[in-house]
């Protein structure tokens, strides 16, 4: 199943060239800065006091896919063991929406399904990646298929509402191998197959959207409509957006 150039193919995923004007934000490296060399050690936040488990904050996930001599490879990364949120877990490429994404400019066709939000989701995802990852997908809202959803349960630290975006290695504008502009957010990223993606320590959701994903390789040319996983009163939900 793989392209003519080895990699996974685009499952309807490809699209024209376009532009993107993404809004930059602070993602600290091993040694206190930014990727633009900006001093963020220490100070951020300092005198702000703010409950984050009441408050759900928009987010987008990039499950980025590669064929790997014919077998589909995602990319997939650790959080810190001091992290608040999933610590030690590995994760997808992702994280919140932040306000400036809502002001970009994106060249593509949303997904109806995000209604208003499409554009700051996309872009969350693109930016998201590039951070956390250091690979640059082309800015495109068609190289992002929308195939899941999920709100953290309430009781946790922080809280999402997640939309998690398929998106081919064949996309990737730089080098599939090369993390080191990454910055600190993830460690031990790399591509793992994804019958085997299972054996790493995984939030529960993540393992769910690990089958939504094999599924939808199986049938790639299928109707698809997004899983959305919620709690309410004191039950989970799975609906069909």
């Amino acid at each position: 199943m793989s392209g003519p150039d080895g990699r996974w193919p685009r499952l309807r995923l490809g699209g024209g060239a376009g532009r993107v004007v993404l809004g930059a934000r602070l993602c600290a490296r091993r040694d206190g800065t930014s990727r633009f060399g900006v001093d963020v050690a220490g100070g951020w936040g300092q005198g702000m006091s703010m409950d984050k488990s009441k408050i759900i904050r928009d987010a987008a996930t990039v499950i980025l896919l590669r064929d790997v001599g014919g077998v589909p490879h995602v990319l997939m990364g650790q959080r810190g063991a001091k992290a608040v949120f999933m610590p030690n877990k590995y994760v997808f490429p992702g994280g919140a929406v932040d306000e400036a994404d809502h002001g970009a400019v994106l060249e593509g066709v949303p997904d109806a399904r995000l209604g208003e939000k499409a554009v700051g989701l996309y872009t969350a995802a693109l930016r998201e990646l590039l951070e956390e990852t250091g690979l640059k997908l082309r800015p495109s809202m068609d190289g992002l298929r929308f195939v899941f959803r999920a709100i953290t349960p309430p009781g946790r630290p922080r809280r999402f509402d997640a939309r998690f975006f398929v998106a081919s290695a064949v996309d990737v504008l730089n080098d599939l191998d090369d993390f080191s502009d990454a910055c600190d957010e993830l460690s031990h990223l790399h591509w793992i197959a994804l019958s085997e993606a299972r054996g790493l320590e995984l939030p529960f959701i993540t393992s769910v959207v690990l089958s939504e994903v094999e599924a939808l390789l199986k049938a790639p040319d299928a109707t698809h409509k997004a899983p959305f996983f919620y709690h309410e009163d004191g039950r989970s939900h799975f609906a069909l957006l």
